[in-house]
């Protein structure tokens, strides 16, 4: 997760928290001044929500003073919280891009950074059954462990590389865990698409439990990360997949089909449907933890050993 596009933008809205009227170029941004402002076609789809032109014009009113920065909407949607939109904006500079995401007021007037929380008296409840009932990645630990931890993870992400031992180390310790590895590729990673396909082969191709040659290929591409590139990736993922075990040819291959694309694009869209923004992101038993590494080893094993004993209740 590289964290200096979104650290900017996040510092730049907490500081300018207002929404402008007007209208900016769609999707594809740039920094010349906006053109002129155009009423908002209302209609039953988009009633309530923010426009693009609105988004965009806010973007650049916010981040226009920096002319390498550049951003894309993703999506423009209702949240789960009555009264807020949900925006999800892909933020850039020359040292990379990530998704980032804010709310906007029913009213239009204001926008609001943080994360929205479940309450209630289950208030993790609902997010580990929409996990469980759209998880498709592979797993390790025992079937039938009271914890489900859902990893949602980038082979390109340096973070996901230092996220990777402290599961590691979870799974050793702790036999309360199942910890299931969901493909979410951020786009502004250049070969992270076709490492995920990758990915999703070598695990479907030996069973998603406990697959052996899945775990070596992604500890081998978290290893060799800083030797791939978008040029060499094609030729280093398939060595990296015949050394995990299987034939690196028919990986390839695999990884290219629509039906592949398919099963990466569904993960991507179910990290999405639970908040996913950025990786690793990590669910025990639906309670999201944002950062991994800011959360000392005791502690994650409390919450895990928690869960446990809270499921049986």
């Amino acid at each position: 997760m590289k964290r200096n596009p979104i650290y900017l933008f996040t510092t730049v809205l907490y500081v300018t928290i207002a929404l402008f009227a007007g209208s900016a170029l769609a999707q594809q941004t740039k920094h010349s001044a906006p053109p002129q402002s155009t009423p908002d076609a209302p209609s039953a789809a988009n009633a309530g929500l923010p426009s693009e032109d609105t988004v965009n014009a806010f973007m650049h009113e916010t981040m226009g003073y920096d002319p390498s920065i550049t951003w894309k909407i993703e999506d423009i949607r209702p949240s789960g919280a009555a009264g807020l939109a949900e925006v999800t904006v892909i933020v850039g500079n020359a040292q990379g891009s990530e998704l980032s995401k804010f709310y906007v007021t029913a009213d239009g007037k204001h926008a609001v950074m943080g994360q929205i929380i479940p309450f209630g008296e289950h208030p993790f409840a609902e997010t580990a059954q929409k996990l469980n009932a759209g998880l498709n990645g592979s797993s390790r630990g025992p079937a039938t462990a009271p914890v489900t931890v859902v990893e949602f993870s980038d082979l390109q992400c340096p973070h996901c590389k230092a996220a990777q031992p402290i599961l590691d180390k979870l799974l050793a310790e702790d036999t309360n865990v199942r910890i299931v590895y969901q493909n979410f590729p951020l786009p502004g990673h250049d070969w992270a698409d076709m490492a995920a396909g990758y990915a999703d082969c070598i695990g479907r191709k030996s069973g998603s439990n406990n697959n052996d040659s899945f775990w070596k290929f992604v500890s081998a591409v978290f290893d060799a990360q800083s030797d791939i590139t978008a040029a060499n990736a094609a030729e280093k993922l398939t060595a990296l997949a015949d050394q995990a075990g299987e034939k690196g040819t028919e990986i390839a291959a695999c990884a290219a089909t629509p039906d592949t694309t398919a099963r990466v694009q569904h993960s991507i869209a179910l990290g999405k449907s639970v908040g996913v923004n950025a990786t690793p992101t990590v669910f025990i038993n639906g309670r999201v933890i944002s950062s991994l590494a800011s959360v000392p080893f005791d502690t994650l094993k409390q919450l895990v050993d928690f869960a446990a004993t809270d499921g049986k209740k």
